[in-house]
């Protein structure tokens, strides 16, 4: 029991001794750690001084930058804090002015003046620090600042921000303008190029549509040779005519592979001839196209009594390599872009040069320059191209003197449009040399020839020896027309514009005036009046001559 109570009571005085020593033990550790933490703080300021020089200017980040600013704010007086505000207030206006410097540079712009402001602005902010005064009273300096020298550098700084504002108030309008205008002109670039390749594509897409055969005439040439298969007995040769050479009568030279188009010419001078039985038409066309070409006529008459002669290419002798340098050179042209290029590579490019210049060599085409050859009895001849409709009496061409000129045609000059530097190299010594760059150019289509002028004047040899010297096409690059302007160079009489109207297969705003004054319209461009991209406004002038009862025109759903 005793011992028990002695237990109890040295039990608890030994715990009222514990509660002391744990109280003084609290007290020992929380007196050693604020030790601690004063020592570290007095290190810390001791060792730890703002930089006064210039990177103190520098913003930093992250929370090092803080804790920096923090120890600055404790260990110095409030002018220093002053100090750095303004210089950051600096910094910040040199800054924007490079800026604007930077935009003026990029648009380019006429104003060297401001640009100069600009600069020297940027340097004169950066050049107050570098003053000798206000660097050792406020940058290298371990004491206090002065404060008279930071008010002056304050008030320097601020004179110079407020210009530098007010030179920006000034600009900034003008910079914003001639920023858009500087994404205008870029848009308007950018939309320049898509158009220049949409003019492209769709010059390109017109050509291809120009030069194919539409399903309707492939149609109408397979009727024409099946009927003549069909009908061996309709179809015999027939002996030449006496009218075929009679130089007395009106003859009329067309080549061309078009049925339809052929009988539109024939059909359309028949119609407004006077005395249609004195025109006789020496039509000419390839081989492939010879018998679809005959049957059309036989099957349709012309009316009035007027004559048609159809004949191939092939018919004439004299056209051969040996003597026309135009098959030479298609030849030639053939076995470099046929054989040694794969047709398919060609074709990839729509521009491709080569092919068009075998396309513009048709025999065909070429066809013009031996009318002599070809009629020797006759001694005027009106050439006319398939694509032209004739509205009124063409004989009046005839009774026209030449002047002992070879040509007759209408010229297409006008201004600086449609001279021989359009169609000639000038720059090649030989034409340079022989020809008027200013001369004017006239038109293919409707030309009335005097062929006793053209064999004394031997205009078939000068075009021979001109496509000789371009067998390189160093003087010209394609077609018929350029030849044609040396061939008959200063040997073409200048006829009135009434006679041949051109541009129906182009332009749109021909005056319908103009047009309905005109002996002759000429459908030359792309827009043929066959094809289905042909001008509606100007369709119905040939459509009209369409011989609508010829049965195959229905049975091929020819579209007119």
């Amino acid at each position: 029991m005793a011992v028990a109570i002695r237990g109890a009571r040295g039990g608890g005085s030994g715990g009222v001794g514990a509660g002391f020593r744990n109280f003084f033990s609290y007290r020992i550790f929380v007196s050693a750690m604020f030790s601690l933490l004063f020592i570290a703080t007095a290190t810390v300021l001791l060792t730890t001084r703002p930089s006064t020089t210039h990177q103190h200017s520098r913003f930093r980040s992250g929370g090092n930058a803080y804790m920096h600013r923090t120890f600055v704010a404790l260990n110095s007086d409030p002018l220093k804090t002053r100090l750095d505000l303004i210089y950051r207030q600096a910094n910040d206006h040199i800054t924007l002015v490079k800026a604007y410097a930077a935009y003026a540079r990029k648009l380019k712009l006429d104003i060297s003046r401001q640009l100069k402001m600009f600069d020297d602005l940027a340097k004169n902010f950066s050049d107050i620090t570098s003053k000798p005064r206000y660097k050792s009273s406020l940058f290298e300096t371990d004491g206090n600042l002065d404060e008279d020298v930071l008010r002056q550098f304050e008030k320097e700084v601020k004179d110079r921000v407020k210009f530098a504002r007010l030179l920006i108030a000034e600009s900034k309008e003008n910079y914003d303008n001639q920023l858009k205008i500087q994404k205008l002109k870029d848009t308007i670039f950018a939309v320049r190029e898509l158009l220049g390749k949409a003019k492209k594509n769709g010059a390109f897409a017109s050509s291809i549509a120009a030069k194919s055969i539409p399903k309707s005439l492939h149609c109408l040439a397979m009727r024409l040779v099946e009927e003549r298969i069909s009908h061996p007995e309709k179809y015999k040769e027939d002996l030449p005519k006496s009218e075929f050479d009679d130089p007395d009568l009106y003859h009329y030279a067309i080549f061309s592979d078009n049925v339809i188009a052929v009988s539109v010419v024939v059909r359309s001078v028949v119609k407004n001839a006077e005395e249609p039985w004195k025109h006789v038409f020496h039509v000419v066309t390839d081989r492939m196209n010879l018998a679809a070409m005959k049957v059309w006529f036989k099957m349709r008459p012309v009316e009035g009594g007027a004559h048609v002669e159809v004949r191939a290419l092939e018919d004439y002798k004299f056209m051969n390599s040996a003597y026309v340098p135009v098959l030479r050179q298609i030849e030639s042209a053939k076995q470099r872009f046929y054989l040694e290029h794969k047709m398919e590579n060609g074709t990839k490019d729509g521009s491709n040069t080569k092919f068009r210049y075998l396309e513009h060599m048709s025999m065909l085409n070429h066809l013009r320059f031996y009318l002599p050859e070809m009629y020797p009895k006759l001694h005027k001849i009106l050439f006319l191209d398939d694509d032209v409709v004739v509205q009124k009496d063409l004989t009046g061409l005839w009774k026209i003197d030449l002047s002992g000129k070879v040509n007759g045609a209408v010229e297409t000059c006008f201004g600086s449009f449609h001279r021989f530097s359009q169609y000639l190299n000038f720059s090649h010594p030989l034409i340079r040399e022989r020809f008027n760059p200013k001369a004017c150019a006239w038109a293919y289509g409707m030309n009335i020839f005097d062929l006793d002028a053209w064999k004394r004047e031997k205009c078939t040899e000068t075009y021979h020896n001109w496509q000789n010297l371009n067998v390189d096409r160093a003087l010209w690059k394609s077609g018929t027309l350029p030849p044609g302007l040396i061939t008959f160079y200063s040997l073409t009489k200048s006829l009135d514009k009434s006679w041949h109207v051109l541009g129906l297969g182009y332009n749109p705003s021909i005056s319908m005036d103009v047009i309905n004054n005109a002996a002759l319209i000429h459908y030359n461009g792309n827009m043929k009046p066959w094809l289905d991209i042909a001008m509606n406004q100007y369709k119905n002038l040939w459509t009209k001559y369409v011989d609508n009862d010829m049965e195959f025109l229905q049975t091929c759903n020819f579209g007119v």
